[in-house]
């Protein structure tokens, strides 16, 4: 038997902490396949022998399943339940990342593209079902408190992620450019190239056994299966939640933050390199923007609501950045990737404000709801494209602080003006 999603079951609802628990490893999981993505830019530039834009197909590819299956994944969210739509995205997860590492190992940059994009179509299910489920957990004022302690499951995962990666398959990897480099005939480039490649075939063979065996846990998991409202309740009901302008003008604050907050973790490393840092030593930097990342959670969590409102320490936090974004621009060498990679501190608080936010009074139109917002994901897509096409027109620095300050500042007149709005404590319960 289903039970309908809401939001009136306290802190941890009436099902326990098991619940939490397990959707908690399940931020996990998407911090740690998320936050690859970032050494991978540097992973393929290298096999692949590619330029920026071509490496940064991989942020694109994967932010853009987003866009592409999140309105699908909240109809198969809808009809399965939430428990069985979980398993499911993980074994699409799994798909995908076994279908990624095959493809590098076989040396085909297109189908390693596809393994990606299949990854970020089980993400997009598991997003939007999981979100929605943590915010409505318990009371409202403190949905950041609750995203919060996902969000250092998530991140903790994030700091991992990139390490791990380095230490098994990237070790060496500006040794392996310079022998690809000089390499004396193509043939000797070409072996030297195919075993880097190769490095990362079983690790990622080993995180598709790893999220099969997730998925059957789920399904014979306590996790309560919540079922979502009917089509019927949210066709009837999408006009007067959907159009709101909070949700609206909240789809295009989430393209923006997400862009930033890739921006900051993703193409941190070809920032570093652009100030002169050598491979070894950018390949890690993506771990520590995730760390800074996952202070301003444990922050947050110990601040909100105690000392503020998560809508003020959203606001806060966008302050943060536009100052660390200055510093970044005005500063160069290890104080200017220093201060990129402080924006994980400022981003910490902005996702977990800003989702409550937007989905605030959505009632039985909130899985739609929390759909159109994961679409908005695709700003990670974006974002770090503008910067690798228009960065050697302006300049790293420059084109880094015109993308990162409008962001912070739309981001920040959002939460003043929408942050304030309370819905009908009728729509709250």
């Amino acid at each position: 038997m289903t039970r309908r999603l809401s939001g009136t079951d306290g802190p941890a609802g009436d099902f326990g902490w098991a619940p939490l628990a397990i959707i908690a490893g399940l931020f996990f999981v998407i911090g740690f396949v998320t936050w690859l993505n970032g050494p991978l830019i540097s992973f393929v530039q290298v096999a692949f022998s590619l330029d920026d834009v071509s490496a940064f197909f991989v942020p694109l590819v994967f932010y853009l399943s987003y866009f592409l299956f999140a309105l699908p994944s909240s109809v198969i969210a809808r009809r399965m339940g939430l428990k069985r739509g979980l398993a499911l995205a993980l074994l699409v997860m799994a798909v995908g990342t076994a279908f990624f590492g095959q493809c590098v190992a076989g040396r085909w940059y297109a189908g390693a593209l596809a393994g990606l994009l299949v990854l970020g179509a089980g993400l997009a299910l598991l997003q939007v079902t999981v979100n929605p489920y943590v915010s409505l957990l318990g009371p409202p004022p403190r949905a950041a408190q609750r995203i919060a302690i996902m969000g250092i499951c998530n991140k903790f995962a994030g700091i991992l992620a990139p390490v791990a990666l380095a230490m098994l398959v990237m070790r060496d990897i500006g040794g392996v450019a310079q022998s690809a480099r000089t390499a004396a005939d193509p043939a000797m480039r070409e072996a030297i190239l195919a075993g880097f490649m190769r490095a990362i075939y079983w690790p990622y063979m080993g995180m598709a056994a790893v999220l099969v065996a997730m998925s059957a846990a789920i399904v014979l998991s306590s996790l309560p299966d919540l079922d979502a409202p009917s089509s019927r309740e949210q066709d009837a009901a999408w006009k007067a939640h959907i159009l709101r302008p909070h949700l609206l003008v909240g789809i295009g604050a989430m393209f923006l933050y997400i862009g930033v907050e890739v921006m900051a973790g993703d193409a941190i490393g070809t920032y570093g390199r652009g100030l002169g840092l050598p491979l070894e030593q950018t390949r890690f930097l993506t771990a520590l923007t995730l760390a800074a990342m996952m202070l301003g959670y444990v922050a947050g969590l110990l601040a909100v609501p105690r000392l503020l409102s998560q809508e003020r320490c959203m606001e806060l936090s966008c302050l943060v950045g536009c100052v660390l974004t200055v510093l970044a621009w005005a500063t160069h060498g290890y104080v200017s990737v220093v201060c990129v990679a402080l924006l994980g501190l400022s981003n910490a608080m902005i996702m977990p404000a800003l989702f409550p936010i937007a989905i605030r009074g959505a009632g039985a139109s909130t899985p739609l709801a929390s759909a159109l917002l994961v679409m908005a994901f695709c700003g990670g897509a974006i974002m770090p494209q503008l910067y690798v096409w228009l960065k050697p027109i302006i300049g790293f620095q420059r084109m880094f602080a015109m993308l990162m300050l409008p962001s912070y500042f739309a981001i920040l007149l959002y939460g003043r003006y929408f942050g304030r709005e309370r819905p009908p404590i009728a729509e709250e319960r």
